[in-house]
């Protein structure tokens, strides 16, 4: 590519930022920090995409951008007979190890259900593949710490599909909070949308097109219940975190974002389940409330809302849109998707200094992932921020369920002095799948 197309790619995100109403100074810093560089148009990247279903789908369409889909996986045919519409020259598999077989994949797209995220993810690094993952990026704490040591020791490239780190708003809210725009930050509001409470269900026969074994994987064997597999497998404990740590994942890493804990975590948790769920039904709590504290003494509060849209609408006229409101000693700033606000207009439009401590620019999450595929510098979202954003998830839903207040070293990445919490950091996988064998 030449310096000029780069430059036309400037041009438009500016442009972009501008016509969503960025403040001006926001948008000028943004084109100052873009790395104009030469690229060559004949390292075509070689894609392979594991996870069929719609959000693997909709990551490969972006990321067929960069590179050519070669390869799809998947163990509903039905999904991957869609796949092989949109792809018809892309070689189709059931078994991702069959896959990472072939020595011509650069990348792996992993749209896997949760519960999958972590033995793709590893396998494929292992392979030498680097990985756009999903987010969550894993089931338990565990997993995310043996994730990072992977990725560490195969040098490869991770990305977590939380894009909200690639969106301008979220950045700049970040940037005010962490340069002290609302003075000194005391408490954080995450809200998050409410899961769903429904039940009982009742197994049913296999259909033809699924591999159910294959689906469940290393979780507990149970009989098919057609509520467990595609959008609503994020509602079960055993593959998921409810909207805990499908949103969660989203919202939490913006707030570790904002406090500069990102690498970190906090040093206490308690939670309470606002509401029982229905015997035979969904197991992950859909209603619930959050409490965390940090070491620096700010608080967060992780609360369940039952106004679900991002656009600035709402489902119920009193109900709280879900995102994130940093407040501090001097102000407030509220950001979700679509939307930024603050208790005084001018938070947002007075520009920083030249002095200023400024985040990592992204405005694609997606182009982020491919340039450092490239250049093999660290992503926006790496493993080791995707492993600790979901580590804020995973310690509430371990406090949900236990159900009393729990001390956190975020350094060890375990729970202080209490043995019955830390047997909560993993889950027994059932055979044969074992770490060993990724």
């Amino acid at each position: 590519m030449s310096t000029t197309m780069n430059r036309r790619s400037i041009v438009k995100a500016a442009t972009g930022l501008a016509a969503v109403g960025m403040p001006r100074w926001f948008v000028e810093d943004a084109v100052f920090a873009q790395d104009v560089k030469l690229r060559s148009a004949n390292d075509t990247l070689a894609i392979a995409l594991i996870g069929c279903g719609g959000r693997g789908t909709g990551d490969a369409r972006q990321a067929a951008k960069h590179g050519k889909i070669v390869a799809l996986c998947d163990v509903d045919d039905e999904q991957l007979g869609r796949a092989k519409l949109a792809w018809p020259d892309a070689t189709a598999y059931k078994d991702f190890r069959k896959l990472l077989e072939r020595k011509d994949i650069d990348v792996i797209v992993n749209g896997t259900p949760d519960h999958w995220h972590t033995l793709v993810n590893m396998a494929a690094m292992k392979s030498g593949r680097d990985v756009y993952s999903e987010k969550p990026l894993t089931l338990t704490i565990d997993e995310g710490k043996r994730l990072v040591q992977v990725a560490r020791a195969t040098n490869r490239i991770l990305q977590t599909g939380s894009q909200q780190r690639s969106d301008a708003n979220f950045r700049l809210a970040c940037e005010l909070v962490v340069n002290g725009r609302i003075g000194q930050l005391q408490h954080v509001d995450v809200w998050l949308p409410h899961g769903r409470r429904e039940g009982p269900f009742k197994p049913s026969v296999t259909p033809g097109n699924l591999d159910w074994e294959m689906w469940q994987g290393q979780t507990p064997k149970v009989d098919y219940v057609k509520e467990r597999t595609h959008v609503t497998f994020r509602y079960w404990w055993e593959y998921s975190g409810g909207t805990m740590t499908d949103w969660g994942a989203h919202h939490l890493d913006i707030a570790l974002w904002g406090t500069g804990y990102e690498r970190s975590g906090p040093v206490s948790v308690e939670a309470k389940p606002l509401v029982k769920m229905i015997p035979g039904g969904f197991t992950a709590h859909s209603e619930y409330e959050v409490h965390y504290t940090y070491a620096n003494g700010v608080t967060q509060t992780c609360m369940s809302t039952t106004a679900n849209a991002w656009n600035g609408s709402v489902l119920k006229p009193d109900g709280q849109q879900h995102g994130v409101r940093f407040n501090g000693s001097g102000g407030w700033i509220f950001v979700t998707r679509g939307k930024i606000e603050a208790s005084d207009p001018s938070l947002l439009s007075t520009p920083l200094p030249s002095s200023a401590q400024r985040l990592v620019a992204s405005d694609d999450h997606m182009q982020n992932f491919f340039d450092c595929v490239r250049s093999r510098k660290s992503p926006i979202c790496d493993a080791q921020i995707g492993h600790r954003s979901v580590s804020v998830c995973h310690l509430g839903v371990i406090a949900l369920r236990l159900g009393r207040k729990l001390a956190w070293d975020p350094a060890k990445e375990e729970f202080v002095n209490d043995p019955e919490s830390n047997q909560w950091l993993s889950r027994e996988m059932r055979a044969p799948w074992t770490y060993d064998l990724t």
